[in-house]
């Protein structure tokens, strides 16, 4: 089967980048697409924007490079698709609860069709022709919570929900949408459909429960759903809680506590560190009691000591300063807004929501950042009388950086052209 694959047009701000190039569950997109598709294509090729295709006579699967999608959406899809024998795109009922409360809100991607939004993932049994028929995939859905709250925080409910697709498909076009990808559509589903199992298949409840005794651990602590890499240092006193996945060469310290979360390669997790549903990118460094909470960083990130951050992503290359906090919730009741495909501010449809820090950015000491706001990447802010707390959305033009003398030692890849710029001043 031939793959072709459709570049998505805008960057994803505040990363200065496209979608494609963003990791999720601590792998490059681009490569998890292609995992993912590898039992299917046996070549592929790319459009850029603006090409045009040359006419193709063979089996085909279409697909914009900013989806993320899951193994089981992608069965799911393929298996109804080769049996129509037709030409097909995906698509999602408008009161789908994952599509409509998850996917939809601050998204470009999707095109309308009635009753239905059209996604841009295409199968062809003879090459792309026109007039491809709706093919809707159920996400099977669930809602879980994730925290009780006050009435007053949770609309009157006390309770904060998602609906956790056992099937995930999602376009990359905010990033909001890289934390739901993450995080309600990763980490939370792979605990959902671990349940499912453990509840539908008695062989697999029957070995859980007998790897647990054999090992003399709780039943979320045994190896089964705690999967440690090669030359891992585990001090006897962390805890660990399943399902968890960490890489080879981590360290992690004494007191740590970590719950179902994704930990790269080479992470250094210090003494008194709190993970909770996070992912943790490959080369981070997490000094001793901060605390992640439904929170992204990626690759070669650090994120300093005492300092807090919930429902947030985090960049390549950045680090954030100690005692640092980002707050997820507005203290009156204000709907939350950010930024959408198009760069402009929507409402994301979060109750709580924490906020974004691009590549290779540099915040320090003490900042306060309020909820759902960016920091740009190359940024540099640094705690002030005139400035501490961040209460809108930070560009690179407004980096700290710039006043400084020696603004030339930070260097800038995101912003190369500002960069020859502030050299030239």
């Amino acid at each position: 089967m031939l793959k072709i694959i459709l570049h998505a047009r805008n960057p994803i701000m505040p990363f200065c980048e496209p979608a494609r190039e963003l990791r999720i569950q601590n792998t490059p997109l681009w490569l998890h697409q292609r995992n993912l598709l590898a039992p299917y294509v046996t070549r592929e090729m790319e459009l850029k924007p603006g090409e045009r295709l040359q006419p193709v006579r063979e089996e085909s699967i279409v697909y914009r490079d900013n989806l993320f999608f899951d193994e089981g959406f992608i069965q799911a899809f393929m298996a109804e698709a080769v049996k129509r024998k037709r030409p097909v795109r995906a698509a999602f009922h408008a009161d789908d609860p994952a599509f409509r409360e998850h996917a939809l809100p601050l998204s470009t991607s999707y095109t309308p069709a009635g009753s239905l939004y059209l996604a841009d993932l295409w199968y062809y049994p003879n090459g792309p022709v026109a007039g491809a028929e709706p093919l809707v995939i159920d996400m099977q859905a669930k809602e879980i919570g994730y925290y009780h709250v006050p009435t007053y925080m949770g609309d009157q409910s006390g309770d904060l929900v998602f609906q956790v697709p056992l099937r995930s498909m999602i376009a990359i076009d905010s990033w909001v949408h890289v934390f739901i990808a993450d995080m309600v559509f990763s980490q939370f589903a792979r605990g959902a459909r671990f349940e499912k199992r453990l509840n539908e298949d008695l062989g697999f409840k029957i070995n859980i429960i007998g790897k647990a005794i054999y090992e003399g651990r709780q039943i979320l602590e045994c190896s089964e759903l705690v999967k440690v890499g090669k030359n891992c240092v585990i001090d006897p006193s962390a805890v660990i809680h399943g399902p968890t996945i960490i890489g080879d060469n981590v360290s992690i310290n004494a007191g740590a506590v970590i719950e179902n979360c994704v930990i790269g390669n080479n992470v250094n997790v210090s003494q008194d560190v709190q993970l909770m549903l996070s992912v943790v990118g490959d080369g981070a460094f997490l000094p001793f009691r901060t605390a992640l909470f439904m929170t992204t960083v990626m690759e070669n990130s650090m994120v300093a000591q005492n300092t807090c951050l919930q429902m947030c992503v985090v960049g390549r290359n950045t680090f954030i300063g100690a005692g640092s906090t980002f707050t997820d919730y507005n203290l009156i009741p204000v709907p939350l807004r950010a930024r959408d495909g198009n760069g402009g501010l929507s409402l994301s449809n979060r109750p709580v929501l924490g906020g974004c820090v691009g590549h290779n950015c540099r915040i320090g000491s003490g900042m306060i950042i309020y909820p759902a706001r960016t920091i740009e990447s190359d940024v540099v802010l640094a705690a002030s009388a005139e400035r501490r707390v961040i209460d809108r959305d930070i560009s690179f033009e407004e980096s700290d950086h710039h006043k400084w003398k020696l603004a030339n030692l930070h260097q800038t890849p995101y912003h190369k052209k500002s960069k020859a710029e502030v050299e030239s001043w």
